[in-house]
């Protein structure tokens, strides 16, 4: 692909591989040989570390996104429907989507250069000497940390978002909390947030593997961590955008077929 600067064929197996780690570093994976700390560590990377730059973006997102369709709501009278249409448009598509696209260039790109380094300078290599499987000690931690710390700082963005609105309706156009409020109560279910950590969950999982198999695949000397680094960023981004539409697709066909059947 163009892209990525590199074939498609070849970007293809490398997304193959990718998951194969995971696959591989599950079927050895056993509570005896389970580096907790390793895992601790890569969580408190994923989650507190990333946490302000997680606000900040929902923070931004969340009062842009308001001032845009508040108008149109109030123009339509139609100001019932705004907690409705502002919460159910953070949890479903902005909060778990933007929270990845944060972690991805953020955390993805550590991963793949840390990674892509000790690959480079033969870490990889002691690690073996020294009887410790790479997989176990440096992916599995990295995919613990993502898909358990992705859902918790999708919530929090969730929350900041609906907050933010929330106050820019009462304060700039006069909307009543309360009918905010209900509204917001009146549409989410159970469902919406199910999706949500789902959808999270899954990006995650892209994230960690494409991110750590880029980086134990790179070769080329210090020119090939910086192109495994960028790759595995574009990669990570792409992949998430098409797994966005097919969970979408796939959800929205569900909501639609039980909303039929009753």
């Amino acid at each position: 692909m163009f892209i990525l600067k590199i074939n498609l064929l070849r970007w293809s197996q490398k997304i193959i591989v990718s998951f194969k780690f995971l696959v591989n570093s599950l079927s050895i994976f056993k509570p005896s040989n389970f580096f907790c700390n390793r895992a601790i560590q890569q969580m408190i990377v994923v989650g507190p570390e990333s946490l302000s730059i997680c606000i900040i973006t929902a923070f931004c997102i969340g009062l842009v996104f308001t001032l845009q369709v508040v108008k149109e709501f109030l123009y339509l009278d139609a100001t019932s429907l705004l907690g409705a249409i502002l919460s159910l448009a953070f949890i479903r598509e902005l909060s778990p989507v933007l929270t990845a696209v944060i972690i991805a260039g953020r955390i993805g790109s550590a991963f793949t250069a840390e990674l892509a380094t000790m690959k480079i300078t033969d870490q990889i290599d002691a690690l073996y000497l020294l009887k410790t499987d790479p997989l176990l000690y440096l992916v599995f931690p990295r995919v613990i940390a993502c898909t358990s710390m992705l859902p918790i700082l999708n919530i929090i963005s969730w929350f900041t978002s609906l907050s933010i609105s929330l106050f820019t309706c009462f304060v700039f156009y006069n909307v009543d909390p309360w009918i905010f409020l209900k509204s917001v109560y009146l549409a989410l279910s159970y469902w919406d947030f199910f999706k949500s950590f789902l959808k999270t969950l899954i990006f995650g999982l892209i994230i960690s593997c494409i991110s750590c198999s880029w980086g134990l695949t790179t070769v080329g000397g210090s020119k090939g961590v910086g192109q495994s680094t960028t790759s595995s960023v574009v990669t990570s981004l792409l992949i998430i955008f098409i797994m966005d539409f097919i969970l979408s697709s796939v959800m929205f066909y569900q909501s639609s077929s039980a909303i039929k059947s009753l």
